[in-house]
């Protein structure tokens, strides 16, 4: 089972958008997918309620009487989506579940300054080099182009990490989540620009680890 962690101690950051369009993308591709939400504001599972019947399915935890949550039976890639501020014993614990680890940030001072403790703490958890875990980052609401992506890149450098996509600030993602859907629901006349720069990501998430 491929399973990802979407995981950033900032909020409003972009975690949700990120999990709910990796999901509606394994969903789209004939995936038995899981979006797994531990955020307390449970934004993906409300993205789920609103989602049509008509559209690839997306499940959420099997939840069964005095027995702990977990995929449902047959379910082939999960997608974690988690709080702000995730650390200690419940980031170990959570990172147990997971073989990779997507973290969304966006080029301001503040989220890279937030999220270089959390990188830090993510090295130092025992569970990623157990595990193999593989780190990636992913630049929310930049273009590739300015120089707020290359500072990004220049903060980066000493930390071994890829970027592995630059996501556009857009509606589309907006106008798609109202309605229970991923940019990979939408036709291509909405969507085309915004999946192609989500194709380094997906290449990424397909590479066998």
């Amino acid at each position: 089972m491929e399973s990802f962690l979407i995981a950033n101690p900032k909020g409003g950051v972009g975690k949700s958008t990120l999990a709910t369009n990796l999901a509606g993308y394994f969903a789209r591709e004939g995936r038995r997918v899981m979006l797994g939400d531990i955020d307390r504001q449970q934004s993906s599972r409300e993205w789920l309620r609103l989602r049509a019947p008509s559209l690839p399915h997306i499940a959420t935890w099997a939840i069964e009487s005095d027995q702990p949550a977990r995929p449902p039976k047959e379910t082939t890639h999960v997608v974690l989506d988690t709080p702000a501020g995730l650390h200690g014993k419940k980031l170990g614990s959570v990172l147990k579940l997971v073989r990779r680890v997507i973290v969304p940030l966006q080029p301001s001072i503040f989220d890279i300054l937030a999220t270089r403790s959390f990188l830090d703490r993510l090295f130092e958890e025992r569970e990623i080099r157990r595990h193999e875990a593989y780190i990636a980052i992913v630049a929310m609401r930049v273009d590739a182009r300015t120089r707020a992506a290359a500072e990004l890149e220049r903060f980066l450098e000493g930390t071994g990490l890829p970027v592995v996509a630059h996501l556009r600030d857009t509606q589309v993602y907006v106008q798609a989540a109202a309605h229970g859907m991923s940019i990979f629901d939408l036709p291509p006349s909405r969507s085309a620009q915004d999946v192609e720069q989500w194709r380094p990501l997906l290449d990424w998430v397909r590479r066998p680890v």
